[in-house]
């Protein structure tokens, strides 16, 4: 029996009602101050709704079974249509987007990769700028659930390391998938609504800081303002590291903190890793900063803090324009975008325990080499990492690299330079928003670029966003065979 499509439909009919209803409080917001694009995102659900349930009417009653197969169909097709149908305000509004680039806006929101092709935010409608806010809300609880509920289960570079039980005991977190879905939503809206107050408490509206609070947990970086964070206080700069980095980290952790295991976070060896990394990071280019060029230790410090932060966690804010720092400065920018954070966070990139199992690995095989009967065993967080793990992470690692260099052949090949083309793809892979250089940097955004470069970045952030082997096993003949 081959790969059934029907219960995967019906599954997508239920997200696009969803999404649907997701369109209401954007219409509200503009028809409250007389904006008449409220009618943009009435007619948008309208359509959304229509083919919604008519997926539903048309496939329920089938056996509700979700095979491997259809797990990756699910997760494929459920991302893609969504996006499709998400596009639409931003394609029937006063922004007079192409379809191309209305899919690319959609495309980064659900994968908080936060690249845009919108200007002028300041001064645009708040029913759009909230719907670019809420579907970064929404793709990241639906990358978190994803990464714990779904993709462990589906093998995927290495993410059946992170099933749902607890790396300390082996009794599950909660005992169902449900449970984990809820308890991390409830998560999700309780840091959303601090990091909210903690905006409002430092001097940004209401309107600014619920959007700055969804884009902030979600790691997505989409703003109100052409000048992103650079616009709000250095307060506000602050708590926004703050709550990146609250997003960056595994929100199970934030779980069994909740149930009593207050030491979980700390003892998870992603967590440390990456809290030890971007304090290295920054501390280094703080010192190079202030040594090279000068200036305000405080303002140095922020500037150097707030986009290693954003970058390491793929937020994608900007409170400077670090294109314009030295080449050192640059350098460093480009490879950090490769990184991420913690696995099960709403953060993009490789992952931190990917680096951990490979440094492991790595550490391992040299010391083979002075004792080569020695007997060593890879070892992460108390657990043996078996071969096909450890496999996993190696195959994910060289997947990755190669599609980044794939993905800026294709930007070369539609005429951008160099620059453009390496960050671009990294970037759109990792999920991280601005690249480098003029056209991209954190000062710049996608408009520019030709069609068929946004058709191959949209691309390129689904397959980052869905751990790129999600994708690219329906292209294998065998998928679709018996």
């Amino acid at each position: 029996m081959g790969v059934s499509f029907r219960v995967p439909l019906y599954i997508v009919g239920l997200l696009l009602l969803a999404l649907a209803v997701a369109m209401v409080p954007s219409a509200a917001v503009d028809a409250v101050v007389g904006n008449p694009e409220w009618r943009v995102f009435a007619v948008s659900a309208g359509l959304t709704m229509f083919v919604g349930a008519a997926l539903v009417m048309t496939n329920r009653g089938s056996e509700m079974r979700l095979g491997i197969r259809e797990g990756f169909l699910l997760t494929v097709l459920g991302w893609t249509v969504v996006a499709a149908f998400a596009a639409l305000p931003f394609l029937f509004s006063d922004a007079k987007l192409e379809y191309a680039d209305a899919f690319f806006e959609a495309v980064s929101g659900l994968t908080t990769t936060g690249s845009t092709v919108l200007t002028g935010l300041d001064t645009r409608p708040p029913g759009i700028l909230l719907w670019r806010s809420l579907l970064e809300w929404i793709g990241g609880i639906g990358i978190i659930v994803m990464a714990i509920a779904l993709l462990p289960f589906l093998s995927v570079g290495g993410m059946q390391l992170f099933r749902t039980e607890s790396s300390d005991r082996s009794e599950k977190v909660l005992p169902r998938a449900t449970d984990i879905a809820v308890a991390i939503g409830k998560v999700y809206v309780g840091l959303t609504a601090l990091c909210a107050l903690a905006y409002l408490a430092a001097g940004l509206t209401v309107f600014e800081a619920v959007n700055h609070a969804m884009t902030t947990l979600s790691t997505g970086g989409f703003s109100t303002s052409d000048d992103s964070m650079a616009k709000f206080t250095p307060l506000a700069q602050w708590v926004s590291v703050v709550f990146m980095i609250a997003g960056g980290l595994p929100f199970v952790r934030y779980i069994q903190a909740l149930r009593g295991d207050a030491g979980s976070l700390w003892r998870d060896p992603q967590v440390r890793l990456f809290l030890t990394f971007v304090a290295a990071v920054i501390a280094t280019m703080a010192v190079q900063r202030l040594v090279t060029t000068g200036g305000p230790p405080e303002r140095v410090l922020r500037e150097v803090a707030f986009n290693v932060i954003s970058v390491v966690t793929t937020t994608g804010y900007a409170n400077a324009d670090y294109n314009a720092w030295d080449g050192f400065a640059k350098v460093v920018f480009l490879l950090l975008i490769f990184f991420g954070a913690c696995s099960g966070s709403t953060s993009g990139g490789i992952k931190m325990f990917r680096f951990e199992i490979m440094g492991r690995a790595f550490a391992n095989q040299m010391a083979r080499l002075t004792q080569p009967h020695a007997v060593r065993l890879l070892i992460y967080d108390g657990r043996r990492v078996s071969d096909d793990d450890a496999r996993s992470v190696l195959a994910f690692w060289a997947t990755y690299v190669a599609t980044v260099v794939v993905v800026a052949l294709a930007l070369a090949a539609f005429g951008l330079d160099f620059e453009t083309a390496i960050s671009g793809a990294a970037t759109a892979v990792s999920n991280v928003g601005p690249g480098l250089g003029p056209v991209i940097g954190p000062v710049g955004n996608f408009a520019t670029i030709p069609d068929g470069a946004k058709w191959v970045l949209s691309f390129a952030m689904l397959l980052g966003r869905l751990e790129l082997f999600t994708i690219l096993v329906l292209f294998l003949p065998r998928f679709w065979r018996d």
